[in-house]
Protein backbone atom coordinates (compact mmCIF):
# COMPACT_ATOMS: atom_id res chain seq x y z
CA UNK A 1 0.00 0.00 0.00
CA UNK A 2 1.15 3.11 -1.00
CA UNK A 3 0.42 5.98 1.51
CA UNK A 4 1.40 9.43 0.88
CA UNK A 5 1.02 11.76 4.24
CA UNK A 6 0.34 15.40 5.06
CA UNK A 7 3.26 16.63 6.83
CA UNK A 8 2.67 20.63 8.10
CA UNK A 9 6.26 20.32 9.96
CA UNK A 10 5.11 19.34 13.32
CA UNK A 11 6.03 16.81 15.32
CA UNK A 12 2.52 14.95 14.69
CA UNK A 13 2.34 14.49 11.06
CA UNK A 14 6.32 13.43 11.40
CA UNK A 15 5.54 10.84 13.78
CA UNK A 16 3.12 9.19 11.61
CA UNK A 17 5.42 9.36 8.99
CA UNK A 18 8.10 7.51 10.83
CA UNK A 19 5.33 5.10 12.29
CA UNK A 20 3.83 4.24 8.74
CA UNK A 21 7.17 3.87 7.07
CA UNK A 22 8.48 1.39 10.68
CA UNK A 23 5.82 -0.86 9.80
CA UNK A 24 6.38 -1.15 5.93
CA UNK A 25 4.28 0.99 4.17
CA UNK A 26 5.46 2.42 0.92
CA UNK A 27 5.49 6.11 2.09
CA UNK A 28 5.69 9.85 0.56
CA UNK A 29 5.42 12.67 2.84
CA UNK A 30 3.69 16.18 0.98
CA UNK A 31 2.97 19.61 2.05
CA UNK A 32 -0.06 21.19 1.26
CA UNK A 33 0.89 24.86 -0.11
CA UNK A 34 -2.20 26.97 0.26
CA UNK A 35 -2.97 30.02 -0.90
CA UNK A 36 -3.15 32.27 2.16
CA UNK A 37 0.49 30.97 2.62
CA UNK A 38 1.51 34.04 -0.22
CA UNK A 39 -0.16 36.30 2.00
CA UNK A 40 1.32 38.92 4.02
CA UNK A 41 -0.91 38.39 6.81
CA UNK A 42 -0.11 40.29 10.15
CA UNK A 43 0.98 37.73 12.56
CA UNK A 44 3.29 34.81 13.03
CA UNK A 45 2.59 32.65 10.03
CA UNK A 46 6.16 30.47 9.31
CA UNK A 47 5.24 28.27 6.28
CA UNK A 48 8.12 28.61 4.85
CA UNK A 49 9.98 27.30 8.00
CA UNK A 50 6.94 24.05 7.93
CA UNK A 51 8.20 23.15 5.20
CA UNK A 52 12.06 23.38 5.80
CA UNK A 53 11.03 21.17 8.87
CA UNK A 54 9.04 18.92 7.05
CA UNK A 55 11.41 17.87 4.27
CA UNK A 56 13.86 17.86 6.83
CA UNK A 57 12.14 15.37 8.58
CA UNK A 58 10.83 13.19 5.20
CA UNK A 59 14.76 13.52 4.79
CA UNK A 60 15.44 11.40 8.19
CA UNK A 61 12.81 9.13 7.60
CA UNK A 62 14.10 8.26 4.58
CA UNK A 63 11.16 8.70 2.42
CA UNK A 64 10.52 11.18 -0.65
CA UNK A 65 8.54 14.72 0.12
CA UNK A 66 7.21 17.04 -2.34
CA UNK A 67 5.54 20.56 -2.09
CA UNK A 68 1.64 20.08 -3.27
CA UNK A 69 0.21 23.24 -4.28
CA UNK A 70 -3.64 23.25 -3.71
CA UNK A 71 -3.39 27.15 -3.47
CA UNK A 72 -6.48 27.61 -5.73
CA UNK A 73 -8.51 25.12 -4.26
CA UNK A 74 -7.93 26.21 -0.88
CA UNK A 75 -8.72 29.86 -2.01
CA UNK A 76 -12.50 28.61 -3.19
CA UNK A 77 -13.23 26.11 -0.67
CA UNK A 78 -12.16 27.12 2.54
CA UNK A 79 -11.21 31.15 2.27
CA UNK A 80 -13.99 32.17 0.49
CA UNK A 81 -16.09 30.28 2.84
CA UNK A 82 -14.41 31.64 6.29
CA UNK A 83 -14.63 35.16 4.54
CA UNK A 84 -18.19 34.86 3.25
CA UNK A 85 -19.52 33.42 6.52
CA UNK A 86 -18.09 36.11 9.17
CA UNK A 87 -19.32 38.84 6.26
CA UNK A 88 -22.96 37.31 6.56
CA UNK A 89 -22.69 37.61 10.83
CA UNK A 90 -22.28 33.16 11.43
CA UNK A 91 -19.37 31.50 12.79
CA UNK A 92 -17.71 29.24 10.08
CA UNK A 93 -14.98 26.54 11.26
CA UNK A 94 -12.13 26.71 8.56
CA UNK A 95 -10.61 23.67 10.68
CA UNK A 96 -13.68 21.53 9.44
CA UNK A 97 -13.83 22.64 6.12
CA UNK A 98 -10.39 22.08 5.50
CA UNK A 99 -10.65 18.65 6.49
CA UNK A 100 -13.48 17.79 3.96
CA UNK A 101 -12.76 19.82 1.25
CA UNK A 102 -8.70 20.04 1.14
CA UNK A 103 -6.98 17.04 3.00
CA UNK A 104 -9.35 14.59 2.35
CA UNK A 105 -11.21 15.80 -0.28
CA UNK A 106 -8.89 17.57 -3.17
CA UNK A 107 -5.54 16.30 -1.31
CA UNK A 108 -6.63 12.78 -1.68
CA UNK A 109 -7.94 13.00 -5.02
CA UNK A 110 -4.41 14.58 -5.69
CA UNK A 111 -3.03 11.24 -4.32
CA UNK A 112 -4.88 8.77 -5.92
CA UNK A 113 -4.48 10.17 -9.35
CA UNK A 114 -0.86 9.93 -8.49
CA UNK A 115 -0.86 6.64 -7.47
CA UNK A 116 -1.58 6.56 -3.54
CA UNK A 117 -3.79 3.93 -1.88
CA UNK A 118 -4.57 6.24 1.40
CA UNK A 119 -3.74 9.52 2.82
CA UNK A 120 -2.10 9.81 6.44
CA UNK A 121 -2.50 12.48 8.67
CA UNK A 122 -1.62 13.41 12.20
CA UNK A 123 -5.22 14.04 13.69
CA UNK A 124 -5.87 12.40 17.25
CA UNK A 125 -8.76 10.41 15.64
CA UNK A 126 -8.89 6.59 15.36
CA UNK A 127 -10.01 5.08 12.14
CA UNK A 128 -11.05 1.42 12.96
CA UNK A 129 -12.95 -0.83 9.72
CA UNK A 130 -15.85 -2.83 10.48
CA UNK A 131 -16.51 -6.68 9.08
CA UNK A 132 -18.76 -5.30 6.70
CA UNK A 133 -16.31 -3.56 4.95
CA UNK A 134 -17.52 0.31 5.89
CA UNK A 135 -14.58 2.17 8.64
CA UNK A 136 -15.52 3.77 12.24
CA UNK A 137 -14.26 7.23 12.84
CA UNK A 138 -13.62 6.89 16.81
CA UNK A 139 -12.35 10.00 18.95
CA UNK A 140 -8.52 10.11 20.17
CA UNK A 141 -6.90 7.82 22.47
CA UNK A 142 -5.75 11.10 24.08
CA UNK A 143 -9.35 12.40 25.28
CA UNK A 144 -7.05 16.11 25.97
CA UNK A 145 -6.22 16.37 22.13
CA UNK A 146 -9.40 14.35 20.74
CA UNK A 147 -9.87 15.97 17.06
CA UNK A 148 -12.60 14.38 16.08
CA UNK A 149 -15.05 17.00 16.09
CA UNK A 150 -12.68 18.69 13.18
CA UNK A 151 -13.89 15.47 10.94
CA UNK A 152 -17.30 15.42 11.63
CA UNK A 153 -18.31 16.47 8.33
CA UNK A 154 -16.23 13.52 6.19
CA UNK A 155 -18.27 11.22 4.50
CA UNK A 156 -17.71 6.82 4.59
CA UNK A 157 -15.61 7.21 1.71
CA UNK A 158 -13.15 10.13 2.95
CA UNK A 159 -12.73 8.10 6.47
CA UNK A 160 -11.92 4.81 4.36
CA UNK A 161 -9.25 6.30 2.59
CA UNK A 162 -7.83 8.19 5.59
CA UNK A 163 -5.20 7.01 7.82
CA UNK A 164 -4.17 8.11 11.75
CA UNK A 165 -1.23 6.73 12.74
CA UNK A 166 -0.99 8.56 16.17
CA UNK A 167 -5.02 8.52 17.50
CA UNK A 168 -4.35 5.65 19.40
CA UNK A 169 -1.54 7.45 21.29
CA UNK A 170 -1.14 9.77 23.91
CA UNK A 171 0.74 13.27 23.07
CA UNK A 172 3.18 12.96 25.47
CA UNK A 173 3.78 9.38 23.85
CA UNK A 174 4.32 11.03 20.30
CA UNK A 175 6.48 13.46 21.72
CA UNK A 176 8.41 10.23 22.88
CA UNK A 177 8.74 8.80 19.84
CA UNK A 178 9.44 11.77 17.47
CA UNK A 179 13.08 11.04 20.10
CA UNK A 180 13.49 7.87 19.97
CA UNK A 181 12.95 8.17 15.51
CA UNK A 182 15.42 11.47 16.52
CA UNK A 183 13.30 13.66 14.42
CA UNK A 184 15.02 17.34 13.94
CA UNK A 185 11.62 18.39 14.78
CA UNK A 186 11.03 16.54 18.05
CA UNK A 187 10.71 19.90 20.14
CA UNK A 188 8.89 21.89 17.63
CA UNK A 189 5.72 23.70 19.83
CA UNK A 190 2.36 22.84 18.29
CA UNK A 191 0.36 25.23 16.08
CA UNK A 192 -2.46 27.08 16.92
CA UNK A 193 -3.26 28.89 13.77
CA UNK A 194 -5.69 28.37 11.32
CA UNK A 195 -5.92 24.95 9.37
CA UNK A 196 -2.70 25.02 7.49
CA UNK A 197 -2.08 28.23 7.44
CA UNK A 198 0.30 28.61 10.50
CA UNK A 199 0.13 30.41 13.77
CA UNK A 200 -2.46 33.52 12.46
CA UNK A 201 -4.76 35.03 15.42
CA UNK A 202 -8.14 34.96 13.50
CA UNK A 203 -8.99 38.65 14.03
CA UNK A 204 -5.86 39.54 12.50
CA UNK A 205 -6.71 37.37 9.50
CA UNK A 206 -10.15 38.94 9.33
CA UNK A 207 -8.65 42.79 9.40
CA UNK A 208 -6.19 42.01 6.50
CA UNK A 209 -9.54 40.48 4.39
CA UNK A 210 -13.42 42.09 5.28
CA UNK A 211 -13.50 46.00 6.11
CA UNK A 212 -14.35 46.88 9.66
CA UNK A 213 -18.06 48.35 9.50
CA UNK A 214 -18.13 49.95 12.96
CA UNK A 215 -21.73 50.03 14.56
CA UNK A 216 -23.88 50.18 17.30
CA UNK A 217 -24.11 47.95 20.44
CA UNK A 218 -27.01 47.25 22.48
CA UNK A 219 -28.28 45.69 24.97
CA UNK A 220 -31.62 43.45 25.57
CA UNK A 221 -33.96 46.47 25.91
CA UNK A 222 -32.62 47.80 22.73
CA UNK A 223 -30.51 50.38 24.33
CA UNK A 224 -27.67 51.94 22.09
CA UNK A 225 -24.56 50.96 24.94
CA UNK A 226 -21.54 51.62 23.01
CA UNK A 227 -19.95 51.06 19.58
CA UNK A 228 -18.47 48.04 18.03
CA UNK A 229 -15.78 47.59 15.40
CA UNK A 230 -16.95 45.36 13.08
CA UNK A 231 -19.38 42.34 13.58
CA UNK A 232 -16.80 39.70 12.30
CA UNK A 233 -14.57 40.70 15.30
CA UNK A 234 -16.73 39.19 17.84
CA UNK A 235 -17.76 35.93 18.54
CA UNK A 236 -21.32 34.35 20.82
CA UNK A 237 -20.14 34.31 24.17
CA UNK A 238 -17.23 36.51 24.13
CA UNK A 239 -16.77 38.84 27.17
CA UNK A 240 -12.99 39.95 26.67
CA UNK A 241 -12.05 42.66 24.50
CA UNK A 242 -15.83 43.84 23.90
CA UNK A 243 -14.25 47.02 24.55
CA UNK A 244 -18.04 48.45 26.47
CA UNK A 245 -18.22 49.75 29.93
CA UNK A 246 -20.67 47.53 32.02
CA UNK A 247 -22.75 49.51 34.33
CA UNK A 248 -23.33 46.70 36.85
CA UNK A 249 -19.99 46.47 38.71
CA UNK A 250 -17.73 43.79 38.20
CA UNK A 251 -19.17 42.69 35.54
CA UNK A 252 -18.58 42.87 32.02
CA UNK A 253 -21.25 42.43 29.11
CA UNK A 254 -21.20 39.45 27.14
CA UNK A 255 -21.96 39.40 23.51
CA UNK A 256 -25.25 37.26 22.95
CA UNK A 257 -25.62 38.06 19.58
CA UNK A 258 -25.49 39.81 16.36
CA UNK A 259 -28.13 41.62 13.89
CA UNK A 260 -26.43 41.74 10.30
CA UNK A 261 -29.65 43.66 8.88
CA UNK A 262 -29.20 46.57 11.12
CA UNK A 263 -25.16 46.29 11.87
CA UNK A 264 -25.66 45.53 15.94
CA UNK A 265 -23.91 44.22 18.20
CA UNK A 266 -25.77 42.49 21.08
CA UNK A 267 -24.76 42.79 24.02
CA UNK A 268 -26.04 41.64 27.75
CA UNK A 269 -24.76 40.80 31.45
CA UNK A 270 -24.68 37.34 31.76
CA UNK A 271 -26.85 35.61 34.09
CA UNK A 272 -27.76 31.85 34.17
CA UNK A 273 -30.89 32.96 31.61
CA UNK A 274 -29.43 35.82 29.69
CA UNK A 275 -31.49 35.66 26.60
CA UNK A 276 -29.74 34.30 23.60
CA UNK A 277 -26.70 32.93 25.31
CA UNK A 278 -27.89 29.62 26.73
CA UNK A 279 -29.76 27.54 24.22
CA UNK A 280 -30.40 24.09 24.16
CA UNK A 281 -32.69 23.51 20.94
CA UNK A 282 -31.69 23.91 17.32
CA UNK A 283 -32.08 23.38 13.73
CA UNK A 284 -28.72 21.99 12.57
CA UNK A 285 -28.16 21.84 8.76
CA UNK A 286 -26.31 20.10 5.98
CA UNK A 287 -26.23 16.94 7.93
CA UNK A 288 -23.08 14.87 7.11
CA UNK A 289 -23.10 11.46 7.73
CA UNK A 290 -19.63 9.39 8.61
CA UNK A 291 -21.53 5.76 9.19
CA UNK A 292 -25.14 4.96 7.65
CA UNK A 293 -27.48 8.02 7.50
CA UNK A 294 -29.77 8.98 10.75
CA UNK A 295 -32.75 9.00 9.27
CA UNK A 296 -35.19 8.39 12.53
CA UNK A 297 -35.21 10.06 16.09
CA UNK A 298 -32.88 8.60 18.29
CA UNK A 299 -30.93 10.07 21.74
CA UNK A 300 -27.39 10.41 21.06
CA UNK A 301 -24.46 12.86 22.05
CA UNK A 302 -23.89 15.57 20.55
CA UNK A 303 -20.38 18.14 20.77
CA UNK A 304 -21.33 21.58 20.18
CA UNK A 305 -17.95 22.77 19.79
CA UNK A 306 -14.61 21.80 20.06
CA UNK A 307 -13.39 21.54 23.34
CA UNK A 308 -16.83 21.06 24.46
CA UNK A 309 -17.91 17.63 25.81
CA UNK A 310 -20.27 15.60 24.06
CA UNK A 311 -23.35 15.63 26.53
CA UNK A 312 -26.72 13.72 26.16
CA UNK A 313 -28.97 15.02 23.12
CA UNK A 314 -32.13 13.99 21.09
CA UNK A 315 -31.89 13.77 17.31
CA UNK A 316 -35.00 14.58 15.12
CA UNK A 317 -34.39 14.62 11.15
CA UNK A 318 -36.20 17.62 9.81
CA UNK A 319 -36.17 17.09 6.12
CA UNK A 320 -33.50 18.91 3.45
CA UNK A 321 -30.29 16.87 5.00
CA UNK A 322 -31.43 18.84 8.23
CA UNK A 323 -32.43 17.85 11.95
CA UNK A 324 -33.72 19.43 15.48
CA UNK A 325 -31.15 18.76 17.92
CA UNK A 326 -32.33 19.05 21.74
CA UNK A 327 -29.47 19.31 23.99
CA UNK A 328 -30.92 17.35 27.21
CA UNK A 329 -29.28 20.83 29.47
CA UNK A 330 -28.97 24.28 27.86
CA UNK A 331 -25.51 24.90 26.22
CA UNK A 332 -23.08 28.38 26.31
CA UNK A 333 -22.95 30.47 23.58
CA UNK A 334 -23.85 28.17 20.17
CA UNK A 335 -23.67 30.90 17.68
CA UNK A 336 -25.02 29.74 14.02
CA UNK A 337 -22.46 28.23 11.71
CA UNK A 338 -20.67 26.41 13.91
CA UNK A 339 -20.33 22.28 13.79
CA UNK A 340 -22.41 19.74 15.69
CA UNK A 341 -20.83 16.75 16.34
CA UNK A 342 -22.79 14.21 16.59
CA UNK A 343 -21.54 10.68 18.75
CA UNK A 344 -22.18 7.34 19.71
CA UNK A 345 -20.38 6.77 22.51
CA UNK A 346 -16.45 7.03 21.35
CA UNK A 347 -17.81 6.54 17.66
CA UNK A 348 -18.77 9.33 15.29
CA UNK A 349 -21.75 9.58 13.45
CA UNK A 350 -21.29 12.70 11.63
CA UNK A 351 -22.09 16.38 12.04
CA UNK A 352 -23.94 19.44 10.79
CA UNK A 353 -23.96 23.02 10.66
CA UNK A 354 -25.85 24.88 13.64
CA UNK A 355 -29.01 27.21 11.77
CA UNK A 356 -30.61 28.74 14.20
CA UNK A 357 -32.53 27.78 18.10
CA UNK A 358 -35.64 26.66 17.97
CA UNK A 359 -38.69 26.93 20.72
CA UNK A 360 -38.59 23.18 22.03
CA UNK A 361 -42.40 22.24 22.60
Amino acid sequence: MRILVAMSGGVDSSVAAALLHRDGFAVEGAYMKNWINEENVAGDCPWQQDIVDARAAAAHIGIPFRVVNLMAEYRDRVVRYLLDGYQAGITPNPDVMCNREIKFGVFVEWARANGFDAVATGHYARRVARADGACDLLEGADKGKDQSYFLALLRQDQIAAARFPVGHLLKAGVRRLAGEFGLPNAGKRDSQGICFIGNVKMQDFLRAHVPDQPGEAVDPDGRVVGRHRGLHLYTIGQKRGVGLACPVRDHAYVVVGKDAVRNRLLVAVETPDTPGLYTFCWRVGSISHSREPLVEARELLARPRYRAPAVPARFEPAGDAGAVVTFASPQRAIAPGQICGLYEGEILLGGGVFIRPVKHE
